[in-house]
């Protein structure tokens, strides 16, 4: 993990998250901490109060009255999913200073998107999980890939070029991981305890490609694991996804879920997804 670590070392301003999105994530693990106390630290922002109230009164929520105020969205959505919104979109934000000519940022965060919005859909389907905080979860799953594209990109477009040129079932981690010596999911795993995200977030970031390593969030690794591979395909029937999906079997018996209970979350996912792109990144 160290060379994944030594990653991040220099980008601490590029990607820093505001320290009022910080105070929150660390208000939100105290049991003590009050909604109102919350309510005021991220007042205090104006410009994230502003994009937390658009996002409380979107679609993506489907409230049925005005979230006018930080302290009503707060009470309305609970302690844990402002925490997830805070983290969320001061994350989108801290990347935009990140340039990269390998990869559409567009793309990036359109696939990160559709996977937060998937992993929250199945999270819902799923029993044996609740669905807070998988939304951000999917989110971020492939945040260390934009960091290695900006600082290591001979590198990376080798990575992808074996992806193409070599085995048909290689998968991108696997070549980072050939010619690099590390990939995506430990460079994210190291940002997001720099950041002193969640634990949840730190698993599921660092082994969604392997959920057999997840220890602590087994089944929402799995389900980030399921909502990236449906995410990774192009747009295409519920039949053909099901033949095209690969998927750990074991994330089928973590989840409880089946190739013939997810097609109402793609639906639905795929729904919210333009919405969810103009709320964030607008």
């Amino acid at each position: 993990m160290a060379a994944a670590e030594e990653m991040i070392h220099d980008l601490t301003e590029l990607v820093s998250l505001p320290e009022v999105s910080l105070r929150v994530s660390q208000m939100v693990n105290n049991e003590d901490c009050t909604a109102a106390e919350v309510g005021n630290v991220i007042s205090q922002d104006a410009a994230l109060a502003a994009r937390l109230l658009k996002i409380a009164n979107s679609p993506f929520y489907g409230l049925s009255s005005k979230v006018d105020t930080i302290s009503r969205a707060v009470t309305i959505l609970g302690l844990k999913q402002i925490r997830d919104l805070v983290l969320s979109t001061s994350a989108t934000r801290a990347f935009k200073g990140i340039p990269t000519d390998l990869v559409s940022v567009e793309d990036f965060w359109h696939h990160s998107l559709y996977c937060g919005l998937l992993a929250q859909e199945l999270g819902d389907v799923c029993s044996k999980s609740r669905s807070e905080s998988l939304f951000i979860a999917g989110l971020l799953h492939d945040i260390g890939q934009l960091i290695m594209f900006h600082k290591l990109p001979q590198q990376m477009h080798a990575a992808l070029l074996r992806t193409v040129q070599g085995e048909p079932t290689l998968e991108l981690y696997q070549a980072e991981r050939e010619i690099i010596g590390f990939d995506h999911t430990q460079v994210g795993e190291a940002l997001a305890i720099s950041w002193n995200l969640p634990r949840n977030l730190q698993e599921c970031i660092a082994n969604h490609h392997q959920p057999e390593e997840a220890k602590m969030f087994p089944v929402q690794v799995a389900l980030v694991h399921i909502a990236n591979a449906i995410a990774s395909l192009p747009f295409m029937e519920h039949s053909e996804i099901t033949q095209a999906l690969q998927v750990e079997p074991l994330c089928w018996e973590l989840t409880g879920l089946t190739t013939d209970n997810i097609e109402p979350a793609i639906e639905k996912a795929r729904q919210q997804i333009a919405e969810t792109e103009s709320v964030f990144f607008t």
